[in-house]
């Protein structure tokens, strides 16, 4: 049979459904401002978390089995992280444009020692004289800051603990230069004289009013023990030897505190952190998370509401013929104060 259309009737073809084109989505202009504002946020957390973590990888780390004397006990909610923060004598690192005040000394010694710690109002220091008469463990009687030198950071703070009964929970380290490197990298530190200043072993010089020292000038400032004012037109030295010159140390921190917190400085922090960072010496419990959470607070917290005081002492020589300081009757309730959070003025 031939073969004919009849043969294999047409079937019926359905017509194809027209291929959908999916429409442009129009963002409204709130929108499109939103979403630019995740995407910022979204590369600003990711960023901001690399930078900090570059940022804490520059610190010099203690390691915790050469650090055992730091207080593990857990904190309470509401209670103070205390931090031994420890100024080192260290001629060997100091910048050979800086000013030849500082002699040829070896070695590393203490110059500051001081435990601070933010409190729910605010941010207490309270700073131990270096010739502090000590019962150091296992070394007998000497200078607290002896200590460092003869055990290093963990002799240091097991010594601390035991004099002051004080818990120390992590441990700073900076030394001279550290600190002027810490100052430039903010633009300085600014602090009001009410005389005109000089000091002829340190190095250091001002005039009357409010001045912005460079790290140099802070260091020299720091660190003077023979601080001349001009009254009445003549130089007059100033009491207090070593328990002003703490007092001094303590205005240059309470100085850099302010201007690292201020909105002027937002600038300077790409500059500041890795430098701090790079300056410092810590533990290993330091951490990233710790030391964000401690920038949050201290950023809502005042450098006006920061309590500041040195230990009361009186001078005394032992019975080995050293000179030292020792407590006096005030020194406890002092002590007892700064544990308790409660203020430290008299």
């Amino acid at each position: 049979m031939p073969w004919t259309t009849e043969t294999f009737p047409e079937i019926p073809v359905t017509p194809e459904a027209p291929k959908r084109v999916p429409r442009k989505r129009r963002w409204s202009a709130p929108q499109k401002i939103l979403l630019t504002l995740l995407m910022l946020a979204v590369v600003g957390v990711f960023g901001g978390y690399a930078f900090l973590s570059y940022t804490e990888g520059k610190i010099d780390r203690i390691a915790a089995d050469e650090l055992t004397s730091l207080n593990s006990a857990p904190i309470l909610a509401g209670q103070p992280i205390n931090f031994l923060i420890v100024g080192v004598d260290d001629r060997s690192t100091i910048p050979d444009d800086w000013e030849d005040k500082f002699g040829d000394f070896a070695g590393r010694r203490t110059d500051v020692i001081m435990v601070a710690h933010i409190t729910n109002s605010g941010i207490q220091m309270l700073s131990i004289p270096r010739d502090w008469k000590a019962n150091i463990p296992g070394n007998g009687v000497n200078r607290i800051n002896a200590s460092y030198v003869i055990g290093g950071p963990d002799l240091l703070v097991e010594t601390v603990q035991a004099e002051t009964a004080i818990p120390i929970h992590h441990y700073v380290e900076i030394d001279f230069a550290g600190v002027g490197a810490v100052v430039d990298s903010l633009g300085g530190v600014t602090l009001d004289f009410d005389y005109p200043g000089r000091d002829g072993k340190s190095g250091f010089r001002t005039e009357a009013g409010r001045h912005t020292l460079n790290g140099e000038e802070a260091v020299a400032y720091a660190r003077s023990r023979h601080y001349e004012i001009l009254k009445n037109g003549s130089w007059k030295s100033t009491p207090g030897g070593d328990i002003a010159r703490t007092g001094r140390q303590q205005e240059i921190l309470i100085a850099l505190f302010s201007q690292a917190t201020s909105p002027s400085s937002a600038f300077n922090l790409p500059s500041f952190l890795p430098t701090f960072a790079d300056q410092i010496t810590a533990d290993e419990g330091l951490t990233l998370g710790l030391m964000a959470d401690l920038g949050r607070r201290a950023l809502t917290i005042d450098s006006r509401s920061i309590d500041a005081r040195t230990l009361p002492v009186k001078n005394s020589t032992g019975s080995d013929g050293r000179a030292y300081v020792v407590p006096v009757d005030e020194t406890a309730d002092v002590i007892n104060a700064f544990i308790a959070g409660q203020p430290l003025t008299p």
